[in-house]
């Protein structure tokens, strides 16, 4: 079964990786945007900070531990940031789609978090568990998506794993060394 809202929680993970890390700008949030197609933009000081805090608040739904607690994350977004749903296509044939925001041209935090919680809350639906999670690596702890099938991911990435497996097995042949 196809997916349909990849994109947009793809693009959720993409974001929260430049979001949350202190040290990034907003010209490394603004490559993110458009590498995912949105407009070329310029975001203010504020636009960064408010999109970090939703950032901030997205990140619970990926650190929940089951399904309920995912559910419950994205109800406490839902409440705080949606309101009814509508349909737009930008005025530019973009393609008609639901939006939970109040505006095309709202917040960009409120976007974020709204299309993000859509597009997690509707994987959750088709998956009946978690939409994503935390990598499992103590180095890392980057946010990601559980967009296939099979068993649900622990790590963000082969090479997080990977670095893992391979720490372990250094770990068993060599105990106590560091």
């Amino acid at each position: 079964m196809a997916f349909p809202h990849r994109d947009s929680v793809q693009r959720a993970v993409d974001l929260l990786a430049v979001l949350l890390p202190p040290d990034t700008g907003a010209a490394d949030v603004e490559r993110v945007l458009q590498a995912h197609g949105e407009p070329a933009t310029t975001l203010s000081p504020s636009d960064l900070t408010k999109l970090r805090e939703a950032a901030r608040e997205l990140r619970d739904v990926f650190a929940a531990s089951d399904v309920t607690e995912a559910a419950s994350a994205l109800n406490r977004l839902f409440a705080r940031y949606a309101g009814p749903p509508r349909l737009t296509d930008h005025e530019d044939g973009y393609g008609w789609h639901l939006h939970l925001d109040a505006a095309d041209d709202g917040p960009w935090d409120r976007w974020l978090v709204t299309s993000s919680a859509l597009g997690l809350a509707t994987l959750l639906a088709d998956r009946q568990g978690p939409p994503g999670g935390l990598c499992a690596s103590p180095s890392c702890g980057k946010p990601f998506a559980h967009l296939g099938g099979g068993s649900p991911k622990r790590y963000c990435s082969p090479r997080c794993a990977t670095r893992e497996r391979v720490a372990a097995h250094r770990a068993a042949r060599h105990p106590g060394k560091p």
